[in-house]
C-alpha cells in the first residue's frame, strides 16, 4: 500500500470515530429531551414539546454539524499535520490497518506536535462527549427513579436502553483498544483491540437497535422454536 493509500484509509478511518462519538452524544440529548422531566436546574428539559423541539429540520442541521466537524476536523488537524511528516526507513506497518500508532512509529519527525494534537483530539471528541453522555443518563435516571410505578420505569428506560447499550459497547472498545496501559509488554494484542471498534461494534449496533423491532422478535421466537423443535422436539 502507497503513503496516499496508507494516508486515506486513516483519514476515514479518523472520521467514523469522531463521528460516532458525536452522534452518540447528539443522541443522548435526543433521549434527553425525551424522558427526562423539568427539573428546577435545568428549565429546558421539556419533554411536552419534544417533537417540536427536535424536529426534522433540527435532527438534519445537527447531523449536518456532525459529519461537517468529523471530516474537517480529521482533514486540517491530523491528515495535514501527519503528510508533512518525514518517514524513514521501512514503509511496513505490523498492523491490520493504518491507525495511528503504526503510522508514527514510522516517522523520524518530532512528535510534539502530534502528541499535543492527539490530547486535544481526544479530548474534544472523545473525553468531552463522554462525559456530556454520562451526565445526560445521569439525569435521565434519576428522571426514571422519580416514577412512581415500576411498569412507567420499564417503559421509559426501554426507550433509551438501545442507545445505552451501544455507547457502553462503543466507549468500551475504545477504553480496551487505547488505554491499554503497557503497549510494548502486551505482545500482538494491540493488534487486534481496534477490531472491537471497527469491525465488532458496527455489525453489533444494527442488531441491537433492530431487537426492539416487534416485527422481528416475531420472527426470531418463530424462528428459535421452529429450531428447538427440528432438533429437540422429536427427541
Amino acid at each position: 500500500m502507497s503513503f496516499s493509500d496508507c494516508l486515506s484509509q486513516f483519514y476515514f478511518c479518523c472520521v467514523t470515530v469522531i463521528l460516532d462519538s458525536l452522534l452518540l452524544t447528539v443522541m443522548s440529548y435526543d433521549r434527553y429531551l425525551a424522558i427526562c422531566k423539568p427539573l428546577q436546574y435545568l428549565a429546558i428539559c421539556k419533554p411536552l414539546h419534544y417533537s417540536m423541539i427536535m424536529n426534522h429540520h433540527c435532527c438534519y442541521m445537527l447531523i449536518s454539524i456532525c459529519w461537517s466537524l468529523s471530516f474537517l476536523t480529521v482533514l486540517l488537524m491530523h491528515t495535514l499535520i501527519i503528510a508533512h511528516l518525514q518517514f524513514c526507513g521501512p514503509n511496513i506497518i505490523d498492523h491490520f490497518f493504518c491507525d495511528l500508532d503504526p503510522i508514527l512509529k514510522l516517522s523520524c519527525s518530532d512528535m510534539a506536535i502530534i502528541q499535543i494534537e492527539i490530547m486535544l483530539l481526544t479530548v474534544l471528541f472523545d473525553v468531552i462527549p463522554f462525559f456530556i453522555v454520562v451526565l445526560s443518563y445521569i439525569i435521565i435516571i434519576v428522571t426514571i427513579l422519580k416514577i412512581p410505578s415500576i411498569t412507567g420505569r420499564k417503559q421509559v428506560f426501554s426507550t433509551c436502553s438501545s442507545h445505552l447499550t451501544v455507547v457502553c459497547v462503543y466507549y468500551g472498545n475504545l477504553a480496551c483498544a487505547y488505554l491499554v496501559p503497557s503497549r510494548e509488554q502486551s505482545g500482538n494484542i494491540t493488534k487486534f483491540l481496534p477490531l472491537s471498534y471497527t469491525i465488532v461494534t458496527p455489525l453489533i449496533n444494527p442488531v441491537i437497535y433492530t431487537l426492539r423491532n416487534k416485527d422481528l422478535k416475531k420472527v426470531l421466537n418463530i424462528f428459535l422454536n421452529k429450531f428447538l423443535y427440528e432438533h429437540f422436539g422429536s427427541s
